[in-house]
């Protein structure tokens, strides 16, 4: 094989290993945001008195309106997948925006956490009215800032600490 051809297979290995850590960390920031968030949702609901299906079958009920609590099970299922793909959704684009910035590599405990403000922004001001969902949220000052928190610290960190260690390793270390 010749220097050239020896050069092209190495940059072909080099890529495909760049996009499975791509991948990895995009999974994986996927699945903690997913579990920590949901969880969280279900311990609040516990403490309002409801269940985990509920929660999930609340997630689906943006797709299929009030029918979704008929549903049982099947439903919870679709809430559940629903929320796994908003989760994935969100480890992309933060992994999209990172590709760009060594800044936001590096610095991934602050933009981690602003991004996850930013997708409780976008979820419940953009997403939330333009679906089916048949209930309406009341947004006081507590109900946004425990929003905030909860999201920096359950979505965007997780999403953001994953997507470093796994996707970008250490060669942005402050």
């Amino acid at each position: 094989m010749s220097t050239p051809e020896l050069a092209f297979k190495r940059t072909r290995i080099v890529q495909s290993m760049t996009m499975r850590r791509a991948y990895v960390g995009i999974l994986l920031g996927r699945l903690t945001a997913g579990v920590l968030d949901i969880v969280y949702a279900f311990v609040l609901a516990g403490l309002r008195g409801s269940d985990p299906l509920r929660v999930l079958q609340s997630v689906a009920s943006g797709l299929l309106g009030s029918e979704s609590f008929k549903g049982g099970l099947a439903t919870g299922v679709l809430g559940l997948s629903l929320h796994l793909g908003i989760t994935l959704a969100a480890a992309a684009v933060y992994f999209f925006v990172a590709s760009g910035s060594t800044s936001v590599q590096r610095h991934y405990v602050l933009f981690g956490a602003l991004f996850g403000i930013l997708v409780y922004v976008a979820m419940n001001f953009l997403v939330l009215p333009l679906s089916a969902v048949p209930f309406k949220i009341t947004y006081t000052i507590p109900v946004i800032l425990q929003g905030f928190v909860s999201h920096a610290l359950l979505v965007g960190l997780p999403i953001g600490w994953c997507l470093r260690r796994f996707s970008f390793g250490r060669q942005n270390a402050a």
